[in-house]
């Protein structure tokens, strides 16, 4: 069987502490051969995002590098492809809502009338407006292994 390597991956952004990098998780199936049968398989992947453009959460493209920048970040962020918060559907690429299109619940309001304490989409500003206030994803974050007495506010 020989071995292929994909130089475009599909992740999920994790926290990272590292500077000018993200952590992305990215799902991989691999063959039992005595079960005959597919089982999913993670790895982490450090990718270049000098901007800081993904957020954890967030489902993003990555692509590999020609050459290491470093020993772990062997990727570079190409694109977000869903930001976390705002569901696309990826066959019709309308945003959705529980089980429903927003566009249908839209019509439907015009049907039989909106009410006044409805959710309104469209007037909420993108993601990032309460970083600091409710939205830590900007924030050093990192796994509390004991207790040392300190005082840790974005431990886990």
């Amino acid at each position: 069987m020989a071995a292929t390597r994909s130089t475009m991956l599909l992740g999920k952004v994790w926290p990272c502490v590292k500077k000018n990098a993200a952590k992305i998780k990215v799902k991989k199936m691999v063959l039992d051969q005595n079960l005959n049968m597919y089982f999913n398989e993670h790895q982490y992947i450090f990718a270049h995002d000098p901007q800081k453009i993904c957020k954890t959460g967030d489902i993003v493209l990555i692509k590999e590098l020609p050459k290491k920048l470093t020993t772990l970040i062997t990727h570079s962020v190409e694109k977000i492809v869903f930001p976390l918060g705002d569901i696309t559907d990826p066959i019709t690429g309308k945003k959705v809502v529980v089980g429903k299109y927003r566009d249908e619940i839209e019509e439907k309001n015009k049907l039989f009338g909106k009410k006044e304490t409805a959710y309104d989409y469209e007037k909420q500003p993108p993601r990032g407006r309460l970083e600091g206030i409710r939205d830590f994803t900007d924030k050093p974050t990192y796994i509390k292994y004991h207790d040392d007495g300190k005082e840790h506010p974005y431990a886990k």
